[in-house]
């Protein structure tokens, strides 16, 4: 039996940034380090090629009457940016108490290792495991998985016969605390460029006579509020899903101190939309956030220009039961009608994905179609979690968005257990990412509880 940490470290050292084409030899190599950890454990893995990074297939068969889980992870990660923030080098991993550094650790190579570890230590204790088992790994995810709904069409026959999905790359409140997710906000993204002259100008000779593209860009920004913090697109809340009774009631058993959360944010206050507190306002409520704006000279010290052109990014989350579709031609249509008339703009798409819920099976409205398999999952699960973290489950929406979970749900029929692993503290995209090595032990005898219990005796 392998080592989990020193595994980990090595998966970390491939620096496998799928935005950054220079990382091609990290990409491949991380690729190819998980493909063979697979192999040796006895699965039979295709590497399916995309028309950028590959994902990876490895099956374990067995008899069509077993169950069937899909274990979801990647194998790529965020740029490192900014290097000089790092406490060590982020492709250098390094144990410092109870935590490993490096960029990738916790999103999401340390709960993928999590769950290959849980695998090789059940299969090695019981090799005859009534359970198949199907790890589903892409190298695109930090890129907006552009892949991923191809390959669920080109092989929806094969994967479709699967009960469920389980997956940890969604997060917890703290190291005995777990979070099954059950619901994640969707996307749409888009650019904003606005061009007013056809060249930087002289703000003393022509200052005055002609709209500033960043005032354009400024102005519809600031209409895209109310000043009490709702969205001001006509429409745009139509169709969110209530929030049940239950979400409520675990959300309360979640806790969170309010003043803590506003000194962690390093904010003087919260600006939430009425009606709703700091912590229900991330998990049920949509959102329109401003993710760069620019323009003009952006040097030390000063140049008198008015700026040819200006652009915003802008990005939405989406909460069950709004569309991308829908929201993206609201924003357009609300954009339009806002532009100034005497400037120039272009609105350019980027990648969208639809939010996802499941309602666990001991729930209310629990749909009737659900497997009984994915309600086995759930109970095994809860059970498990409590007995190696010491403390019951929480079922809860999160904030962040994982779009496959949703284009898997449509393409598949599958809905997926989410078992969160990461911490607020984990620095997810952020300089001195870390995973912290204790939930790490705990992740995988859950994770060897959850799939033997899922098998049956």
């Amino acid at each position: 039996m392998f080592d989990p940490v020193e595994k980990l470290k090595e998966f970390i050292r491939h620096p496998s940034i799928s935005t950054d084409s220079k990382a091609l030899a990290g990409m491949k190599g991380a690729q190819e380090f998980v493909s063979d950890l697979l192999s040796s454990l006895g699965f039979k893995v295709e590497v399916v090629k995309t028309d950028l990074h590959p994902i990876i297939l490895a099956e374990r068969a067995g008899d069509p009457a077993w169950p069937h889980v899909i274990i979801y992870g990647h194998y790529d990660v965020q740029p490192a940016d900014p290097v000089a923030l790092w406490q060590t080098a982020p492709f250098e991993p390094e144990v410092r108490g109870n935590r490993l550094y490096g960029r990738g650790a916790a999103d999401n190579k340390g709960p993928l290792m999590t769950h290959i570890s849980a695998v090789a230590r059940l299969l090695a204790r019981r090799p005859d495991l009534p359970l198949r088992i199907t790890f589903m790994i892409e190298g695109e995810e930090e890129m907006g998985s552009p892949s991923f709904p191809k390959f669920l069409t080109a092989y929806r026959d094969r994967l479709k016969q699967a009960d469920f999905v389980f997956l940890s790359d969604t997060g917890i409140p703290s190291e005995d605390q777990i979070v099954l997710t059950c619901g994640l906000r969707g996307l749409v993204l888009c650019d904003v460029e606005v061009t007013g002259s056809t060249s930087d100008l002289h703000s003393g000779l022509h200052g005055g006579v002609l709209r500033n593209p960043i005032q354009a860009v400024s102005e519809l920004c600031a209409s895209l509020h109310t000043p009490e913090g709702r969205v001001n697109v006509p429409g745009f809340y139509d169709d969110v899903l209530d929030v049940e009774p239950w979400e409520r009631e675990q959300l309360v058993k979640l806790g969170g101190n309010a003043d803590k959360y506003r000194e962690f944010l390093g904010i003087k206050a919260f600006h939430t939309a009425p009606g709703f507190s700091p912590f229900e306002a991330v998990r049920f409520q949509p959102t329109l956030e401003f993710n760069g704006i620019g323009g003009g000279y952006q040097g030390e010290g000063t140049k008198t220009v008015i700026p040819s052109k200006a652009f915003v990014k802008i990005s939405c989350r989406l909460v069950p039961n709004q569309t991308p579709a829908k929201i993206r031609e609201l924003l357009y249509r609300t954009i339009r009608e806002r532009m100034p008339a005497d400037v120039n703009y272009r609105i350019i798409d980027q990648h969208e994905g639809t939010p996802y819920i499941v309602v666990p099976p001991h729930r209310s409205n629990t749909p009737k179609d659900q497997s009984p398999v994915l309600a086995r999952a759930f109970d095994a699960a809860d059970t498990a979690i409590a007995e190696v973290f010491g403390k019951a489950p929480l079922y809860l929406r999160e904030g962040g968005s994982v779009p496959i979970i949703a284009d898997i749900k449509r393409e598949l029929g599958l809905d997926s257990v989410m078992m969160g692993l990461f911490l607020p503290e984990d620095n997810l995209h952020a300089p001195n990412e870390s995973f912290h090595l204790g939930v790490m032990e705990k992740g995988m005898k859950a994770s060897e509880l959850i799939l033997e219990r899922l098998a049956g005796k």
